[in-house]
């Protein structure tokens, strides 16, 4: 392995990532859990909590409240808001939270069957159908979030209770495919990312085995769910067992080429794959990984870091297929991605895979949540015109407004767990290298025995500086990003001259030592390639890591008659007004076009200067429903 993480408390956080981290601590994680047991008015209803109940008393021979409620894989929202809790412990120690996360821990241990087997879904309504339907019962899905779980609420508490209720679950998992043979991996790849962190973290060697062969297994047969449909006579949503790229089932993993079929389940795969690889060194796993991830982050990703084109089967389409208004962009999808490019750090130091996750981060992930953590979106459209979006049908998917909740609700604490560890995609390390990936102030430690400080109003202001408090002798990696094409390096004051390698600046470092990055925060137009047909003549604006989009609220009311004056200058503007109180917009020279009354006319539109003002992408949809839009017309 190349690189491994930092433990979730050895990062203390600061500046605009603490912001995000105290508000995942202090308002979402509360809000998600009310929400969970039912108690969020004017949210979807859970069911969570009361699943775990009502299983813990089908157990014990008692009848239930009432029957499971919700999707197959409902578990899973209890798991990841556990792993969120986990993560938020470590750096804000909070007995309260401890106490609700320790009480909801021993409501999932009573759910869980004598042979260790854990699903509220089939342990309240249908026992008798267990590991009957891999193709889209979720079951492994959901216990491979609870390993996750299990793993960080270990890491942050020292606390195992809920380690032993899943170790005792993989065990069942062990015994069922591997013992006893029986065949098929996971329609919904998950739990091979989860059994890496479990051996990781534990050393039990069939947890190694147990995630090698749900990876190896994938597409070695590709009549495996259709021959399992034929043996049932039920379903959950009706699903076409032969569509083996909605999976990716179509071929072994190792012979894979590009990414296909629903975009979450992919990236949870191919993190899994990379996270093997890594351990294993295996490089023919690892150059499929590197195959997939550039057809994605070359082909087929939003300029958010968003993927997956498609509402249909909330998928990856084709190659260059981004259409901006129809967008899915899954706010989960997004999460994953991070996962991949993180995972794939481990096995090469590569800085695209840091300037990705960056990306995906600060546009895909962080617009999938309100700037008050109460409202969220699933899907992440690139342009939304009120009356059309979430009214017409072939647009009802891309919401102009946050929900508090969804029935399917995935994305809500899969964004709040990644916010609260967002340590462990920032920093790395190797022997005595440190590895800085992302740029995040605050505080890390690491187990070579170094202590590194970073103080930085990043992504806003683009000067960066480190002090090493602790440590002899080691090297000190920082990421240049892409899109950063000057930058300026001192060390103890000292300008030094150094070349990147794989995107990293490599520096011998002793404790006191001071590093100051200085990099380029000028905003800058992008441009599409002409092979994305939706895109022709058009411009995005960014700075740094973030794209920008212009709101009908800044404009007039309407951004679809504003064009930008191509390549002249971009000015800044601190913005003053709640909900964006500081945060730093862009105003950009532009064209408005007069709109005439009739639908088509032969006289051509008037025009008159004017300027257009943008704020960051993640801020978008906090102020009311209104006009937004990413890619510009330019002129």
């Amino acid at each position: 392995m190349t690189e491994k993480q930092i433990a979730p408390a050895a990062y203390k956080s600061g500046g605009f990532i603490g912001k995000y981290q105290k508000l995942i601590k202090d308002e979402v994680i509360p809000y998600q859990y009310a929400t969970l047991g039912d108690n969020t008015e004017g949210a979807e209803k859970s069911g969570v909590i009361a699943n775990f109940k009502n299983a813990a008393k089908v157990l014990r021979g008692e009848k239930p409240d009432a029957d499971f409620y919700g999707m197959v894989f409902q578990d899973s929202d209890a798991a990841k808001w556990l792993e969120a809790a986990a993560y938020a412990l470590a750096d804000f120690p909070d007995a309260e939270l401890e106490k609700k996360a320790d009480e909801l821990i021993e409501i999932i241990a009573s759910a869980q069957d004598e042979d260790g087997y854990l699903n509220t879904r089939f342990t309240v309504s249908d026992k008798e159908k267990r590991w009957t339907n891999l193709l889209e019962a979720h079951e492994l899905y959901c216990s491979g979030h609870m390993m996750e779980a299990a793993c960080a609420y270990y890491e942050a508490t020292g606390k195992n209770r809920l380690l032993k209720v899943m170790e005792k679950n993989a065990d069942c998992i062990y015994k069922r495919f591997i013992e006893e043979k029986n065949g098929g991996c996971p329609g919904h790849p998950e739990i091979e990312l989860a059994l890496m962190k479990m051996y990781r973290l534990t050393g039990e060697k069939k947890h190694l085995e147990l995630a090698e062969y749900f990876i190896n297994e994938r597409g070695r047969d590709t009549g495996f769910y259709q021959k399992e449909a034929e043996k049932r006579d039920w379903t959950v949503w009706n699903s076409n067992p032969w569509d083996n790229d909605y999976r990716q089932s179509h071929l072994p993993v190792r012979e894979q080429t590009a990414a296909v079929g629903h975009a979450v389940r992919a990236v949870y795969l191919y993190t899994g794959m990379a996270e093997l690889a890594a351990e294993t060194g295996d490089k023919e796993l690892l150059s499929a990984c590197e195959r997939l991830w550039c057809n994605i982050t070359e082909k087929q990703m939003y300029i958010t870091g968003g993927i997956g084109s498609t509402v249909s089967g909330e998928a990856f389409s084709v190659d260059y297929d981004l259409p901006p208004d129809t967008a899915y962009a899954e706010t989960c999808a997004a999460v994953g991605l991070i996962f991949f490019g993180r995972a794939m750090l481990k096995n090469k130091i590569d800085g695209k895979y840091g300037d990705i996750c960056e990306r995906a981060f600060y546009n895909g992930v962080l617009a999938g949540m309100a700037m008050d953590g109460k409202s969220f979106f699933y899907v992440n459209p690139l342009e939304v015109i009120p009356g059309i979006s979430g009214v017409s049908s072939n647009y009802r998917h891309d919401l102009p407004q946050r929900p508090k909740w969804y029935a399917c609700a995935c994305c809500p604490p899969n964004v709040a767990r990644l916010v609260a560890s967002f340590g462990k995609y920032a920093y790395g390390e190797n022997g005595d290298t440190i590895y800085c990936h992302m740029f995040a102030d605050g505080s890390a430690s690491f187990d070579n025995g170094a202590e590194l400080v970073c103080e930085t109003e990043y992504p806003y202001v683009f000067t960066v500086k480190y002090t090493l408090k602790k440590g002899e002798n080691k090297t000190l990696a920082v990421r240049i990003p892409e899109w950063s094409r000057k930058y300026d390096l001192t060390l103890n004051g000292n300008k030094i001259a150094l070349l990147t390698e794989n995107g990293y600046l490599y520096l011998n470092v002793k404790s006191g030592d001071k590093i100051v990055l200085s990099m380029d925060g000028t905003p800058r137009f992008v441009y599409p390639s002409a092979r994305i047909h939706s895109l022709t003549g058009k411009a995005a604006v960014m700075r740094g890591p973030l794209v920008y989009c212009f709101e009908g609220r800044d404009n007039e009311g309407d951004v679809l008659s504003l064009s930008l004056k191509d390549g002249e200058l971009l000015s800044l503007s601190r913005l003053d007004n709640e909900p964006l109180a500081g945060v730093t917009g862009i105003t950009a020279s532009a064209v408005r076009e007069n709109i005439p009354q009739e639908l088509y006319t032969d006289k051509k539109p008037e025009t008159h200067n004017c300027e257009a003002r943008a704020i960051p992408y993640y801020t978008w949809g906090n102020r009311g429903e209104n006009q937004m839009r990413v890619w510009m017309n330019i002129k």
